[in-house]
C-alpha cells in the first residue's frame, strides 16, 4: 500500500479544510451540490468523449496502481541473471531450459527461453523492445486518462463560475445577492483547482513514476538476456547490470558476490 499517496491526498483535504477555518469561514459555505455536479459531473462527461468507454471506465483500475507499491527486486532479478550467465558458461546455454519453471516474471521467461532456442541476439533485442513498447503503451493510457481530467477539471469549474455569473447579472438590481452569489459562482473554480492539482495531476505523476521502475526493470532483464546470449563474463555482465542502481543498492550486490 502507498502510503505516500494516501497520507498525501489525506493531509492536502485536511490543510486547504484548515486553511478555510482559519480565515472564520464556515465550510458549510463551500459544500455546493451543483458546483460538484457541473466540476466532476460535466469534467467526467467531456472524458467520456475524448476517451474510448472502455478506458473512462477503467479509472478505478488505474487509480489501484497508485495505491500499490510495487517491489521489483531488481537485486534478486541481477542475482538471477549473473547465475543464468554462469550456468551457461559452464554447461551451456540449452542448460537453462531446466530453470524456465522457476522464472516467474513472464517477460524474463520469454527472453531466456529465446535464448535457449537460439535466436539471434539482434532477434531476440527486437522482440524484447518491442515487448517493453506495448507494456509503456498501456501504462501510457491510464496516465493519459488522468491528464486529460487534469486539464479538463479546471476548465469546467470556470464554466460552473460564468453560469454562476450569469445567474447574478440576471438578479442585478438585487444587491444584496451579489455577494453570495459571486461566492458561489466562484466555488466550482475552487473545486475544479483542487480536483486537478490535489488528485488527478499527482495521479498522473504517480503512474508515470511506476511506468519509469517497470521500465528500469525490463531494460535490466534485456540487458542481462542479451549479455548471457553472446557469453559475457559473469562478472561483466554484474557490473553492467548493476550500474542501473543507484551506488546504495549496488554495494548490497558486491557484498552478495564477494561472500559466494
Amino acid at each position: 500500500m502507498d502510503l505516500a499517496t494516501i497520507i498525501g491526498l489525506a493531509v492536502g483535504i485536511v490543510v486547504i479544510g484548515f486553511g478555510i477555518l482559519v480565515m472564520g469561514a464556515d465550510l458549510s459555505l463551500y459544500l455546493d451540490p451543483s458546483s460538484i455536479l457541473i466540476t466532476v459531473g460535466g469534467s467526467f462527461c467531456a472524458l467520456l468523449i475524448s476517451n474510448p468507454l472502455w478506458r473512462s471506465l477503467g479509472i478505478f483500475r488505474y487509480i489501484r496502481h497508485t495505491l500499490r507499491v510495487p517491489n521489483w527486486e531488481e537485486e534478486k532479478i541481477i542475482s538471477r541473471l549473473v547465475a543464468f550467465s554462469e550456468k551457461a558458461r559452464r554447461d551451456g546455454l540449452l542448460a537453462l531450459e531446466d530453470d524456465l519453471d522457476e522464472v516467474e516474471d513472464e517477460f524474463l521467461r520469454k527472453g531466456i527461453q529465446l535464448v535457449v532456442d537460439g535466436t539471434d541476439p539482434e532477434i531476440i533485442k527486437n522482440v524484447l523492445f518491442n515487448e517493453l513498447e506495448k507494456i509503456q503503451e498501456r501504462h501510457g493510457v491510464g496516465i493519459k486518462i488522468f491528464d486529460d481530467w487534469g486539464k479538463l477539471a479546471p476548465a469546467f469549474g470556470m464554466i460552473g463560475t460564468l453560469i454562476g455569473l450569469i445567474f447574478i447579472m440576471q438578479n442585478i438590481e438585487d444587491k444584496s445577492a451579489i455577494g453570495p452569489g459571486m461566492a458561489t459562482a466562484l466555488i466550482t473554480t475552487l473545486y475544479g483547482a483542487v480536483m486537478a492539482n490535489l488528485i488527478f495531476i499527482p495521479i498522473k505523476s504517480k503512474l508515470e513514476d511506476r511506468d519509469a521502475s517497470e521500465t528500469l526493470v525490463k531494460e535490466i532483464m534485456i540487458e542481462g538476456i542479451i549479455s548471457i546470449q553472446q557469453g559475457d563474463n559473469p562478472r561483466i555482465l554484474e557490473e553492467k547490470l548493476i550500474a542501473f542502481l543507484p551506488p546504495a543498492r549496488r554495494e548490497a550486490i558486491k557484498q552478495e558476490s564477494a561472500r559466494d
